[in-house]
């Protein structure tokens, strides 16, 4: 699960659970981040800022898909695995309108990741327009080559959109290369790294309070970042549109 909170002009979203708990994305969470992106959206306005993280002292930002949620397909099933392959392609399909939240949010978004963020739950981190990462303890890890699983169209749009570097989308996705948070600032993946729990999240309320204060244009901001990744908002069937200016 996943709770929401504002704080001064900051939503927060926070993942979860005990530090052990690996914020696997099955039904639940997802319905409960939706319904947070929900509330968010209805509540912007300009001078606020999302800011994405988990619970205090977890190992994990977020593991990807529940995939032995997946498993759990009825004993009389006549085929389980093909059962257990329909309930994977639900939750890919289920989580692409968090993919889509985050596009269209009319406000800044920040994933402050103290933890390993691995495939669907890289996806979700990189969804964001900025990365605070934990230079210890945050990993990124694209896992589907190792665990023999393809990708969707919308992960590929938004890997090539998020990391620009061939050789990097190269080495993370055909290769499986962890990458910390240091190397992923090489990359420009990531926007800053900090040696704490506790600096990450501090840099990240920091981050959100210069956004914030910008009080952009809600409108403008959504549109400017959509038009951002074009391929991205086509696969995910996110419109664009012209904000007027009222200064012409």
């Amino acid at each position: 699960m996943c709770t929401l909170e504002k704080r001064n002009n900051l939503f927060i979203l926070t993942l979860t659970g005990d530090i052990n708990d690996e914020h696997r994305l099955n039904p639940t969470l997802i319905s409960s981040i939706l319904s947070s992106l929900s509330q968010v959206k209805s509540q912007a306005t300009s001078g606020t800022a999302l800011i994405t993280t988990s619970s205090h002292g977890s190992k994990f930002f977020s593991n990807g898909f529940d995939l032995a949620w997946a498993k759990k397909v009825s004993a009389d099933s006549p085929d389980p695995r093909a059962a257990a392959v329909q309930r994977l392609v639900e939750m890919i399909e289920s989580f692409k309108p968090i993919v889509a939240a985050l596009i269209s949010l009319r406000i800044p978004t920040i994933a402050a990741v103290c933890g390993h963020a691995s495939a669907a739950g890289m996806m979700l981190a990189i969804s964001h327009d900025y990365v605070v990462m934990r230079s210890d303890k945050g990993v990124f890890y694209m896992s589907e080559v190792d665990i023999g699983l393809t990708m969707p169209d919308y992960f590929f749009a938004m890997f090539a959109a998020k990391v620009s570097s061939a050789s990097a989308r190269r080495d993370m996705l055909l290769r499986g290369i962890k990458v910390r948070g240091e190397e992923a600032v090489k990359m420009w993946i990531v926007d800053e790294v900090h040696d704490s729990e506790e600096k990450v999240r501090e840099a990240s309320v920091r981050l959100g309070e210069q956004l914030a204060k910008k009080k952009w244009s809600v409108e403008v901001y959504a549109e400017i970042r959509k038009n951002l990744y074009p391929d991205v908002c086509k696969i995910l069937g996110v419109a664009t549109i012209i904000v007027p200016n009222p200064r012409l």
